[in-house]
C-alpha cells in the first residue's frame, strides 16, 4: 500500500494498490528525494486517459518493474485535472525536450523539482522506436550516479527555459473588429469542408472555434462562417463521436469522419458543445441542434450527477478492460436486444454491418445532415438504450472540479433561459448551491476539487474563478436574482486580488497565496478548455456593465491589448479570446427589463444576442437602472440608448435577432 489511498482524486486512488511506492505531489516527496539523494520520477495522467491505464497495467502493476522504480527513484503521481499548474509546467518541459506532449507524462527531475528528462508513454520493453520503461529507468539512474554534472546542466537549462516570462508586447491599443474578420478567414482556410471540423485526424470538437464562427455570422451575415460552423456541428452529431443512444460526446475522433471516437466522455467537452449547438439552434431554428442540446444535457444530468447537485468529471473510454465495449454493437447483439425485424430496421438506420466498423463491432452513426429521427426509429433507439443499461458502464471519475462545473453551469443556465425549461433552471441553481456549499472555504477561498467522503482540496486557479464569475453572471441573467450577481462580483474581486499581474497585464494560473512551484504559470492559449486569459476577459467584460464595475472591464481590455492581435493570426489557439475581442471591439448591449414583464424577459432570453447582457428581476442600484420605468425594456449600445420597448416585437427588433420557438 502506498500513500494514495486517502487522496481526493479517483485517478490517484486507482494507483493506491500499485506496488509502486507512490507519493502524492507535496513536500514529503521532495524531502524523501533529498534524503535519499535520488531523482524524482513524476507520472502525470488522468482518469479517462486510455494510455495512462495501459502504462499502469504494463509497468506500475508489475512487481518487478515497481521494485526497480522504488529502488532508483522517489515516485510521484499527479492528476492533471486536479493540478493543472503542475501539469502545465512539466508539459512545457516535455514539449521543449521532445517536440510533443501528451499523457501519460513521464518526467525525471532533481529533488528540487527541476526536470532533466521528459517523455510520455513507455512500453514495458522496447518497441516501435520507444525504449522499454525498465531500460529507461536504468539509464536515468546510471546517469544520475555517474554523470551527475551532465544532468544538472540539462536540468538548469530546461529550468531557465521554463522560467522565462512570456513577453506580452503590444502597441498599446486594443484589437479592432478587423481582427475578427482576419480570424474568420484563418478558420475557414483550416475548415474541412467535406467532414467538418478543422484540420485532419485526430479531430477534436473545437467548440470555441465553432461558436466564434456562429457569432461572426450573427454580427456580419457571413454565410461562410455559418456554413463551416453548421457543417461541423452536423458532422459531429451524425458521427460516432456522438452517443446516439445516451447523448453526449466523446473526447475526440481518431479519424477525419468523426466515426471512431476515443470513447472517454469529459464534462468540459459536453459543456462547451452544448453552447455551440444551442447557439446554432437560436440562429437557424434547426430543431436537430436543439435535440443534441437536450440529449447532451440529459446525459450530464443522469450519468454525471452528484446527488447534491454537482457534476462528476468524466467517464472512461474502457469498460471490462476493452475500449469502447459499452458503446459498440454486433448484429447478433441487436437481435438479442430488439428481435430480428426491429434489429434489422435500427441496424440499417445506424449503419450496422456484419463486418463492423470498429474491431469487428459497430459504432452507431448516421450520414451527415441526417441526425433527426422518425418516431419509429426513436422508439427503437430508446429500447436499445434501455438494453444497454444492463452492460457494465465505463469507469466514472467522480471528483467534482470547480472549473468544469462552472462551464456546465453557464451552458445550462443559458439553455434554460433560451428554452424556458424549468427543470434545467432548477438543476442550474442546485449546482450553484453545491459549489458554494462544497468548493468555497469558510474564509471565502475557492477550492479546485471535491470528492464525497474526502471533501474539497487544492486552491482554485484563475480558470476556476473566471468560470464561476461567468456562470454566476449567467445564472443572474436566468433568474433575475441579485444574489447571483453579488456572488459573481465577490468571485471577480478575488480573481483580481489573487491572480492579476500588473507587470504582465495578464492573470497568472496560480494565486498569490499558492504553493511556490518551479515557475508561476501564465496560461495564454485556449486548449480543450478556455485559457485563464480568455475566460477572465469574457467573464469580466460581461459582468462589468451589470455590476457598474468599469474597473473590471479595464483589466479585461488590458489582456486584449496584449493578446488580441495575436489571436487573429492563430485563431484555433485563441478562439475563445476572439469572443472577448468581439465584446470589447463591437461593444456590449445592455438590456434592462423593469417590472413584471415576463414576455419581454422571455423574448430577450430566447434571442441569440451574443454581445448583450440582461438585467431584470431584482431592482439594482446604480446607473443601469436609474430612471427606468416599470413595464418597459431598455436597450443601450455604445453609450446610446434606444426608445423604451413596450412590446416583444420592438425589443426583438432592437436586439437585431429573432425569438426562437418556445420548447418545453
Amino acid at each position: 500500500m502506498n500513500r494514495l489511498a486517502d487522496e481526493a482524486s479517483p485517478y490517484l486512488r486507482q494507483h493506491a494498490d500499485n506496488p509502486v511506492d507512490w507519493y502524492p505531489w507535496g513536500p514529503d516527496s521532495f524531502a524523501a528525494a533529498r534524503e535519499r539523494d535520488c531523482p524524482i520520477l513524476l507520472s502525470i495522467g488522468y482518469s479517462a486517459c486510455h494510455w495512462c491505464h495501459v502504462m499502469a497495467h504494463e509497468s506500475f502493476e508489475s512487481p518487478e518493474i515497481a521494485a526497480d522504480m522504488n529502488r532508483r527513484f522517489v515516485c510521484v503521481k499527479v492528476d492533471r485535472e486536479e493540478r493543472p499548474d503542475v501539469d502545465a509546467i512539466y508539459m512545457e518541459a516535455t514539449q521543449a525536450m521532445t517536440g510533443h506532449g501528451g499523457w501519460p507524462m513521464t518526467v525525471f527531475m532533481t529533488p528540487d523539482a527541476q526536470p532533466f528528462h521528459c517523455g510520455t508513454y513507455y512500453p514495458p520493453s522496447s518497441r516501435g522506436g520507444r525504449p522499454g520503461f525498465p531500460q529507461l529507468c536504468a539509464a536515468i539512474s546510471e546517469a544520475w550516479e555517474n554523470r551527475r554534472d551532465d544532468i544538472v546542466e540539462q536540468a538548469t537549462k530546461l529550468t531557465e527555459h521554463l522560467q522565462r516570462v512570456p513577453s506580452l508586447i503590444s502597441d498599446g491599443s486594443g484589437p479592432s473588429v478587423s481582427v475578427l474578420g482576419q480570424a474568420e478567414t484563418g478558420l475557414i482556410e483550416a475548415h474541412d469542408h467535406m467532414w467538418g471540423g478543422f484540420g485532419g485526424a485526430p479531430k477534436f470538437p473545437q467548440s470555441m472555434s465553432i461558436d466564434f464562427l456562429l457569432r461572426q455570422h450573427r454580427r456580419t451575415g457571413s454565410t461562410e462562417a455559418l456554413n463551416a460552423a453548421v457543417r461541423s456541428l452536423d458532422a459531429m452529431a451524425a458521427g460516432g463521436i456522438y452517443d446516439h443512444l445516451g447523448g453526449g460526446f466523446s473526447r475526440y475522433s481518431v479519424d477525419e469522419k468523426w466515426l471512431v471516437p476515443h470513447f472517454e466522455k469529459m464534462l468540459y467537452d459536453n459543456a462547451l458543445l452544448i453552447r455551440a449547438y444551442l447557439h446554432a439552434w437560436q440562429l437557424t431554428g434547426d430543431g436537430t441542434h436543439l435535440d443534441v442540446v437536450g440529449q447532451t444535457i440529459d446525459y450530464v444530468l443522469s450519468e454525471l450527477q452528484h446527488p447534491d447537485g454537482g457534476w462528476y468529471s468524466a467517464e472512461d473510454a474502457d469498460s471490462e478492460g476493452h475500449e469502447g465495449k459499452f458503446y459498440v454493437w454486433t448484429p447478433a447483439e441487436l437481435v438479442e436486444a430488439l428481435g430480428a425485424q426491429d434489429a434489422a430496421t435500427l441496424g440499417q438506420w445506424y449503419g450496422v454491418t456484419e463486418g463492423g466498423n470498429f474491431e469487428g463491432s459497430n459504432i452507431l452513426f448516421r450520414p451527415i445532415g441526417s441526425f433527426g429521427r422518425p418516431p419509429e426509429i426513436d422508439a427503437l433507439r430508446v429500447r436499445l438504450f434501455d438494453a444497454r443499461r444492463a452492460r457494465v458502464r465505463p469507469g466514472l471519475d467522480d471528483k467534482v472540479l470547480t472549473e468544469w462545473n462552472a462551464l456546465m453551469l453557464a451552458s445550462l443556465a443559458e439553455a434554460a433561459a433560451a428554452t424556458g425549461r424549468s427543470d434545467w433552471r432548477h438543476a442550474a441553481i442546485a449546482n450553484a448551491e453545491f459549489l458554494l456549499a462544497n468548493l468555497r472555504r469558510a474564509d471565502g477561498r475557492w477550492l479546485r476539487s471535491f470528492q464525497s467522503g474526502v471533501g474539497a482540496r487544492h486552491l482554485a486557479y484563475a480558470q476556476d474563478h473566471a468560470s464561476i464569475v461567468d456562470a454566476f453572471t449567467r445564472l443572474y441573467e436566468l433568474t433575475g436574482s441579485k444574489r447571483w450577481l453579488d456572488e459573481a462580483v465577490s468571485v471577480a474581486d478575488a480573481l483580481v486580488r489573487l491572480f492579476w499581474s500588473e507587470d504582465q497585464g495578464a492573470f497568472f494560473t496560480t494565486g498569490s497565496d499558492a504553493e511556490a512551484l518551479l515557475t508561476r504559470p501564465l496560461d495564454l492559449q485556449d486548449n480543450a478548455t478556455p485559457s485563464a486569459q480568455s475566460a477572465t476577459v469574457i467573464a469580466l467584460l460581461r459582468l462589468a456593465p451589470l455590476a457598474d464595475r468599469a474597473d473590471l472591464a479595464a483589466l479585461a481590455e488590458r489582456v486584449l491589448v496584449a493578446l488580441g492581435n495575436v489571436a487573429a493570426e492563430h485563431p484555433l489557439a485563441f478562439a475563445n479570446l476572439l469572443i472577448g475581442v468581439e465584446l470589447a471591439a463591437a461593444g456590449i448591449d445592455e438590456v434592462v427589463i423593469c417590472g413584471d414583464r415576463a414576455d419581454l424577459v422571455e423574448a430577450a432570453q430566447q434571442c441569440f444576442a451574443p454581445t448583450a447582457v440582461l438585467s431584470w428581476g431584482d431592482r439594482l442600484e446604480g446607473p443601469l437602472w436609474e430612471g427606468r420605468t416599470d413595464g418597459n425594456a431598455y436597450v443601450c449600445r455604445n453609450f446610446t440608448c434606444g426608445l423604451p420597448a413596450t412590446t416583444v416585437d420592438e425589443l426583438v427588433e432592437q436586439l437585431g435577432g429573432r425569438a426562437t420557438e418556445q420548447h418545453g
